[in-house]
């Protein structure tokens, strides 16, 4: 008699990472059940407290056990997940420690505690009839909500004409996002230095200089494990991401300081059974690294990347994690030396035309062996109207890429690019994808 499939409930189930979620070891163990629609978690101002409603209606109607409650998205999925957990008894780590994380303030007030590799940073009171940066923090600058999306509402400004600017586009959408995560706050037993901030807050950030990198990794049974260091390429001039590549091509001396940095912040904040991604800075003039932000889920967009590597994508440790499983698996077990995702973006406002159909995906694929594809806006889409955007671009496409070498990965990359035969009608200045070299 063959074992029981495990039931596994995945909050924003999404058609992007259905393939790499039935590509983790033995999928015919696990039966993955969408709980929630990415529009209902992420379209307009979210209630908290609807979502749960609708999540225990899906719960509460399957037949059988439920093993498994998992998501790879932030707020508010990353709470949902400890909080489903809590009412139907299934392994997560605590509320808190992921409120720790999603909340860029309280994070780097935890962060204070346990690391030196941050920036000067502070509130900026939004409420003020004349807001100010923050003592202690110098121009050139970013401010961001304490929680958004992306990048969303995120300015590098450089003087006060700028900032000024920046915190009244803030004002007006900080509440989409910030008025929900109250809710989630209320339900802490918040420390003395969280109470009243609540979440709709504006943090300043001094900027950090250097080639940016994230870091995954997992906690299982308190011990703490990074299994890999991923370089995040900017486009020329520009703050937008053009690729994530694995591994990173940092000297091991960096890596092992990341990895080490990452232990002690992750021990800090007090996560469990669950996996993180830290994003970080490194300036190779100094030899210093800085942390930028603490994401308490795995980025699902590195799966691809692991399972062309490592043979596993990234969300095999998730899984295993929620059923309270050993997560530890060997790398270097793919078909590719190096894998990449790609932002094919757009630089300003327009409509995009001759959109591939998805049999037209497919036979790219094919085509160009080692390569995934995923169009983001329909066709004739007004690019602004494409959610979860950053504040600088809006993003085309996600080509994933595995070769054995950066030129190969760059050259699948063109390829890619150049058989979308995409189009666009401009109807703003700046509507042209940057050079990518």
């Amino acid at each position: 008699m063959s074992p029981r499939r495990r039931n596994i409930f995945v909050l924003g189930l999404d058609d992007a990472n259905l393939p790499t979620l039935n590509a983790v070891p033995e999928p015919d163990s696990y039966r993955f059940h969408p709980l929630l629609s990415l529009d209902e978690l992420q379209e307009g101002e979210v209630s908290v407290a609807d979502l749960m409603t609708r999540a225990r209606t899906v719960l509460d109607a399957h037949e059988g056990p439920i093993d498994a409650i998992v998501g790879y998205w932030d707020f508010p999925v990353s709470t949902l997940v400890p909080m489903l957990g809590r009412e139907y008894n299934t392994r997560t780590t605590s509320l808190e420690s992921i409120v720790k994380c999603e909340h860029k303030y309280w994070s780097r007030l935890e962060q204070q505690k346990a690391i030196e590799e941050y920036p000067n940073f502070g509130r900026v009171d939004l409420d003020s009839a004349d807001p100010r940066p923050p003592d202690g923090v110098s121009f050139p600058m970013w401010l961001k909500p304490a929680l958004a999306y992306s990048s969303e509402l995120a300015y590098s400004v450089s003087d006060m004409t700028e900032f000024q600017s920046a915190v009244d586009r803030i004002r007006e959408g900080i509440g989409r996002v910030g008025r929900p995560f109250d809710s989630v706050l209320e339900m802490l037993e918040l420390p003395p230095e969280m109470v009243g901030v609540g979440g709709q807050v504006c943090l300043a950030e001094e900027t950090m200089t250097g080639i940016q990198v994230a870091v995954e990794g997992y906690v299982h049974d308190g011990d703490v494990t990074v299994y890999g260091v991923l370089d995040s390429i900017n486009y020329p001039g520009s703050s937008c991401f053009l690729r994530h590549q694995y591994p990173s091509t940092l000297p091991d001396s960096v890596i092992q300081k990341l990895h080490q940095v990452s232990k002690r912040t992750m021990r800090q904040i007090g996560m469990d059974s669950a996996t993180f991604s830290i994003e970080y800075f490194y300036d190779p003039q100094a030899d210093e690294i800085s942390l930028l932000e603490v994401n308490p889920r795995h980025s699902q967009s590195h799966a691809e990347l692991f399972a062309y590597v490592d043979g596993v994508p990234n969300h095999d440790r998730m899984i295993r994690l929620a059923l309270g499983l050993d997560p530890a698996s060997p790398g270097g077990q793919g078909p590719y030396r190096m894998a990449a995702k790609w932002y094919y973006r757009w630089f300003g406002e327009g409509r995009v035309h001759q959109v591939p159909t998805p049999s037209e995906l497919a036979a790219i694929e094919r085509e160009i062996p080692g390569v995934r594809i995923d169009v983001v806006p329909a066709e004739g889409q007004k690019l602004s109207s494409v959610s979860q955007q950053d504040s600088y671009s809006y993003e085309i496409a996600h080509i994933f890429t595995g070769a054995d070498d950066e030129e190969g990965l760059r050259r699948k990359f063109d390829q890619c690019v150049a058989a979308l035969g995409l189009t666009f009608d401009d109807t703003a200045p700046g509507g042209r994808d940057q050079k990518t070299s």
